[in-house]
């Protein structure tokens, strides 16, 4: 009898899944020396500038690893990319639990920014092979609330780990879990849509009708530009700049938010687990939100221009506000509660940012301007990261928030000298 193969039902939502996963171990593993610092701190002598330090040279390795996977994710696929990416951070995480000093920090800190780096690039990467133009902000939506989905897991489950096992003990456990990833991920991607042997024709044509080429012959004749022409577009730095005002708001708390709640409200780390995690789910929710509003949008006819648009300012609308009135937040409550209309905000426009790569550029290039956009936005974040041990001293956090109002009203600026959001054609 002649063997039927398998044939999945809507096989790019279970990529995604796969993707948004690895995204939750992404953001549990790097969420997890912020936790614990109070501990470790304590238990090694270290203090805040030593702790901004080594944040610092985890930011400067992920800005070089974002540029160098999109390369290697473009060079050697989607598939074997990521499997690189997970192997090089959960090794990396695992290795802080033989950590006994800033340099020793730092080092496998520096080992871990190079490979998580690779999930960004890596994740817009598989948006544009996946998923049609109107279906890839919830696409992209649904990898960020990856992102927050961690950052709510993490909170109690490394206080919890702490607690029992230790903070050695515990980047081990936390490192395991990418290698467990692997064996998933390697059955399902086996290759992109069009050749992938799982695939229904009735999805393959889904995805490939509703992106901008889909026979071979149009493929051949679409706009790769090398490196040198893709810098010659306003619309390349209408992203770099985009993500370089835009991605240090979230940084903020997610490399501050424990010491914030630490110094601000005295809390300790079995306290910071059970409240750190509440702004994320605001972010988790505009994630989800931001793609399903600008998909929503051109479904009723508006074009891809007008529909990011709109999702981006919304969410800027969102979060200028609520930084602003986060520093008169008497009460952790009133704080967390702000903090999540912030991160609402802020993911209700990354992810509508993060598209721009593969409206712009066909899929042979979207790794490559995804992860040089991406070190952009790493550079920023490592210039704020290092101000904000200076302001905040004495524990007055006020011109922490104030700085990351001002972000706002500039990623605005820059997206609309960027230009019309509009496939960019070659020039003469």
């Amino acid at each position: 009898m002649k063997k039927v193969p398998l044939k999945l039902k809507h096989l790019r939502w279970l990529v995604v899944s796969l993707v948004a996963l690895a995204t939750v171990i992404n953001y549990i593993d790097r969420s997890a020396l912020a936790i614990m610092w109070p501990g470790i701190a304590e238990d090694l002598g270290l203090d805040k500038s030593d702790y901004a330090n080594i944040i610092t040279v985890f930011m400067i390795s992920y800005a070089i690893g974002q540029s160098l996977f999109g390369k290697i994710f473009d060079a050697i696929g989607t598939r074997l990319g990521f499997l690189l990416s997970i192997v090089v951070w959960s090794v990396s995480i695992a290795l802080h639990a033989v950590a006994a000093s800033v340099t020793s920090f730092a080092i496998f800190r520096a080992m871990l920014g190079l490979g998580e780096a690779g999930n960004w690039p890596g994740a817009t990467k598989a948006n544009a092979e996946w998923f049609p133009i109107k279906e890839r902000a919830l696409a992209q939506g649904i990898f960020n609330a990856g992102a927050s989905l961690g950052s709510i897991i993490a909170p109690p489950l490394i206080a919890f780990l702490y607690a029992f096992l230790g903070w050695q003990a515990t980047f081990i456990v936390i490192g395991s879990l990418g290698i467990l990833w692997i064996l998933p991920w390697l059955i399902v991607y086996k290759s992109s849509p069009d050749s992938h042997p799982w695939i229904t024709e009735e999805e393959r044509q889904h995805i490939l009708t509703g992106q901008r080429c889909t026979s071979e012959k149009q493929q051949d004749k679409e706009y790769v530009p090398t490196m040198g022409q893709l810098l010659r577009h306003r619309q390349t730095w209408g992203v770099i700049a985009a993500r370089f005002f835009i991605d240090p708001i979230w940084w903020l708390f997610v490399a501050w938010l424990p010491l914030y709640l630490n110094e601000k409200f005295g809390f300790d780390v079995k306290q910071i687990g059970a409240f750190a995690w509440l702004p994320y789910v605001g972010a988790a929710i505009g994630a989800l939100f931001g793609g399903w509003f600008s998909g929503h949008l051109m479904s009723r006819g508006w074009s891809v221009n007008k529909a990011r648009r709109s999702a981006i300012v919304l969410g800027c609308v969102v979060m200028l506000p609520a930084l602003l009135l986060t520093s008169l937040a008497a009460t952790p409550w009133m704080a967390m509660g702000l903090i999540a209309l912030i991160l609402f905000g802020f993911q209700t426009a990354i992810g509508n940012v993060q598209t721009l790569p593969s409206d712009y550029f066909s899929g042979k290039t979207v790794g490559t301007l995804a992860g040089i956009s991406g070190t952009s936005a790493v550079l920023s974040v490592i210039i704020t990261i290092q101000l904000v041990p200076m302001m905040t001293k004495g524990g007055d956090y006020t011109p922490f928030f104030i700085l990351g109002a001002a972000l706002v009203p500039l990623a605005l600026i820059s997206l609309w000298l960027g230009g019309k959001i509009e496939p960019v054609k070659r020039k003469a």
